[in-house]
């Protein structure tokens, strides 16, 4: 589990340094004190060059490991004492402190404005009624979550139908056993869907252990999934017009959300007539000049908006104005006028995707477009792998497979989580290493992927055809064999470690496993592989977690009997898969695979509930 410290590097790399391995030693002081370690310049200097004496420098650069190393041991040794640790805040804000002397910023904003969200979009849910309204400073959030039951009702928000509702625990007044079960479910299909749950469980989500910060990011993740999920070509077909010359429909799948919002942004103010573009949404929108073009650009014709922000002089008031407008189109969400001010960028990234979400005005693709269109949308099972590794923590995020693993960064990553030191990082060229010069990158690309290949023979993957230069062009049948054996094993690499001496598990053993989990509770139901009909009926696996944990499946919500139709092996499995969650299995299968009986998803399923069990 990661500790306070290593969570604050995570974040200070993720703000600073996104999809890089490596720190330049020129900018160590600046990472020091993002993290909170304020030292002098002449000592970060000594420091700096007792690395390099010690050769745990990769000539000018730091890896991320190391420049953690390093935090540890400043903050352990005498240089902590020395030295104050601090780190510069917003003045509207709680600071936690943490173990290691580290210190976790609560935004009072970003409480109030995700608490505003949650009493929005959740005001009509009957199940959660008598936890509403949070009150406007979102300070009472945290304890209204202990139970679990918001956060599961957030899921389903950001990813409809992850969580079947039917295994939620709900009621005012629920044990603390049926508590953490909640929070259990929460957190297993908040990874399911991608979320970064790294260092949380039931129990660090508590509001007793105080780690308010833990909570409103996993919030802020849903949150952001829920605004983000109609940034997609599938349901804005007219995104298209963004494309720039020269790009093809895939350059576009390349793209995150935020890089599409920006691009939106400024085709707007291309099409309004405007100067004026931005480059990010903190310091280009503070006033409220580009929020006022793009308003006005996106309204609908009788919605009244006008542009009488510009007149005014003071910024507050002009950001006042401004959100007047957006309410006439019922679009003022997330930010105050000092928010838009201030430029904090996550409340003003969440007000420009509201607003691309409630008004796109973007025209409709070409027919050629469109039949390009269908065959370049995410397949269910691509969409489950990025699922899977995003929520492992890899960076950069993944938003298209084919692209964003044609570097091998993002493979030597999930390599190295299934078998910690396979990767020599001094082989590998991270992005910043790699060459301005096209060619050349080139090659140094295709380095990476053939030593990709190579450490995958030596992970026994089966990889007869498969090139380095497979990976660099996206190949999608090669790369989608290469995911899905990094996803065997890793999940098999869980399963070693449970034996004392890390002997590897292989398939049938789980399946052992399972038939006599299943004999010894009396249930008269078997699987000969993973490939068996049977499994299509969910009840080898509902049986099983009935005896992993005795009277936890409700048989009232379970279809049984011998001609059961698609719709009833459908229901079971979306019950078993939640259920799974529930009692601590990381399921990132879908209910789909397993009635549809994709017998390498079910195995997953059946080694993940194999880790709960001997947990």
């Amino acid at each position: 589990m990661p500790t306070e410290l290593q969570e604050l590097v995570d974040t200070a790399w993720e703000e600073s340094l996104s999809g890089q391995n490596s720190l330049p030693l020129a900018d160590v002081k600046d990472m020091l004190d993002q993290v909170g370690i304020k030292l002098p310049n002449h000592k970060v200097r000594d420091v700096v060059q007792d690395l390099k004496n010690k050769g745990e420098t990769d000539g000018e650069f730091l890896s991320k490991s190391g420049f953690e190393k390093l935090c540890q041991s400043l903050t352990e040794g005498d240089v902590a004492k020395t030295f104050k640790t601090s780190k510069q805040h917003d003045k509207n804000a709680e600071k936690i402190q943490g173990a290691l002397g580290a210190q976790h910023t609560v935004l009072n904003e970003e409480q109030a404005a995700f608490a505003d969200w949650i009493n929005n979009n959740l005001d009509k849910d009957a199940d959660v009624a008598h936890k509403l309204k949070l009150n406007e400073t979102g300070s009472d959030m945290y304890e209204k979550m202990d139970d679990g039951m918001l956060l599961c009702k957030m899921i389903n928000l950001a990813a409809p139908e992850t969580i079947d509702e039917r295994v939620i625990n709900t009621g005012k007044n629920i044990s603390i056993f049926k508590q953490h079960e909640n929070l259990t479910l929460a957190i297993n299909s908040a990874k399911a869907i991608g979320c970064v749950v790294i260092g949380i469980d039931s129990h660090t989500l508590n509001s007793s252990q105080g780690k308010k910060w833990l909570i409103l990011g996993l919030v802020w993740q849903l949150i952001k999934m829920y605004l983000f999920k109609q940034i997609s070509i599938s349901s804005v077909p007219g995104l298209v017009n963004l494309l720039r010359e020269g790009e093809e429909l895939a350059d576009l799948m390349k793209l995150s959300p935020e890089q599409i919002l920006l691009r939106w942004v400024n085709h707007q103010l291309e099409k309004a007539g405007s100067s004026r573009r931005i480059r990010n949404f903190h310091e280009d929108i503070k006033d409220s000049e580009v929020y006022t073009e793009l308003i006005a650009q996106i309204a609908p014709k009788d919605a009244g908006v006008n542009k009488l922000a510009l007149e005014k002089k003071e910024l507050l008031e002009r950001a006042e104005t401004m959100l007047d407008q957006a309410e006439k189109i019922k679009s003022r969400a997330f930010v105050t006028p000092k928010d838009v001010v201030r430029g904090q960028e996550r409340l003003n990234l969440a007000f420009v995707a509201n607003l691309f979400n409630n008004h796109p005005s973007l025209d409709p693709p070409k027919e050629n477009i469109v039949i390009e269109m269908d065959n370049i949308e995410e397949s269910r099972e691509e969409k489950m792998f990025r699922n899977w590794m995003n929520s492992l923590g890899v960076s950069p995020r993944v938003h298209y497979l084919y692209s964003d693993l044609y570097d091998g960064l993002i493979i030597f990553q999930l390599m190295d989580f299934i078998r910690p030191g396979i990767v020599i990082w001094k082989k590998v060229k991270t992005a910043e290493q790699q060459s301005k010069m096209a060619a050349k990158r080139l090659q140094e690309v295709l380095g990476n992927c053939n030593y990709a290949v190579e450490l995958g023979k030596k992970l026994n993957f089966v990889l007869v055809g498969i090139a380095g230069s497979d990976i660099m062009a996206g190949n999608k049948t090669l790369t989608l064999a290469l995911i899905w054996q990094l996803m065997r094993a890793y999940t098999l690499s869980l399963l070693s470690q449970l034996n004392a001496d890390g002997t590897p598990i292989v398939e049938s053993e789980i399946i052992s496993w399972a038939n006599n989990k299943l004999l010894e509770g009396g249930k008269e139901v078997s699987i000969k592989h993973f490939q068996d009909k049977t499994n299509k009926t969910s009840l080898p696996i509902i049986h099983l977690i009935d005896v992993i944990k005795p009277g936890v499946i409700d048989y009232s919500f379970v279809k049984q009997g011998e001609s059961m139709s698609k719709e009833d092996c459908l229901s079971n499995a979306k019950y078993a898969v939640t259920m799974a969650r529930k009692i601590g299995a990381p399921v990132y299968a879908l209910p789909e695979d397993i009635s549809e009986v994709k017998h390498k998803m079910v195995m997953t399923v059946y080694a993940s509930l194999m880790l709960a069990d001997n947990k």
